[in-house]
């Protein structure tokens, strides 16, 4: 840490706890409660059950929690595939259009996400490209709105490279390629894995783009907690939310797994 006395660390850790709890800790203890409860009229819930969680995983509770994780999937690939692309392609623009190009790729997150499901609703409603109604609309908007994150810690990683090992490679005859393949691209491991997870995490909770945009046969599980939630059924909602909590740290903590051993390596 930057403080070395004993009452100073102290003081750094009781601001934490003041910030943490009431504005992170607090709200999601109140969801978790809520998701065991039938009644909440008091301080503390009451009525415990398990059945809310017996409701948020099967039958249309089960079956969007696959939608999101196929279209937090899909989106977190493509977007890793187009975000390392243009920064590798970017790292070789002179500076003025290597900005250029970061504007264009954060222009997605600098406007409200309904308004990218607008522009993609209008864009392919019609031929040639007819992807209303269909699930890929939805991936595709997914993958719009995390490019952007994943395109800047890519290019950040980018910047931070050591110019020695792939000069070293291209010194011992090594084609561009493979200095891309077997060099650059094992360096970039780590970044590439963080930026995966940042997209998936973000795929995961997207929900204004995603309501202008989804077919009846591909709801992602936001839209499901949003819909029990208007219809007044809060504490089932809360159950759905905790399960997309709880699927989503278990994909990220296999990511951070990969992470560290790319680290390490």
């Amino acid at each position: 840490m930057l403080v070395h006395s004993r009452g100073a660390k102290w003081a750094v850790w009781a601001v934490f706890l003041l910030l943490f709890v009431p504005l992170f800790a607090l709200p999601l203890l109140v969801v978790l409660g809520a998701s065991f409860a039938t009644h909440w009229s008091s301080v503390l819930p009451s009525d415990l059950t398990t059945a809310n969680y017996r409701a948020a995983t099967r039958g249309e509770a089960l079956q969007a929690l696959t939608t999101s994780l196929l279209t937090a999937t899909g989106a977190s690939l493509l977007a890793l595939a187009v975000g390392t692309w243009a920064a590798l392609a970017g790292a070789a623009l002179k500076k003025r259009y290597r900005r250029i190009m970061d504007a264009l790729f954060v222009l997605p997150v600098a406007v409200p996400s309904v308004v990218v499901g607008l522009s993609i609703l209008v864009a392919f409603s019609k031929p040639p490209m007819l992807l209303n109604g269909t699930r890929w609309i939805v991936i595709l908007a997914h993958t719009v709105l995390v490019t952007a994150f994943a395109h800047q810690s890519v290019s950040a990683a980018i910047t931070r490279l050591d110019p020695a090992y792939e000069q070293a490679a291209a010194s011992l005859g090594a084609r561009p390629s493979y200095v891309l393949w077997r060099v650059r691209l094992p360096l970039l491991l780590p970044s590439l894995t963080a930026a995966a997870g940042l997209c998936f995490a973000l795929s995961m909770g997207e929900l204004s783009a995603t309501m202008m945009l989804y077919p009846p046969d591909w709801t992602p599980l936001p839209l499901l907690i949003y819909g029990a939630t208007d219809r007044g059924a809060l504490f089932t909602g809360s159950a759905v939310a905790v399960v997309l909590m709880a699927a989503t740290l278990l994909v990220l903590f296999a990511v951070s797994r990969v992470r560290t051993r790319a680290s390490y390596r």
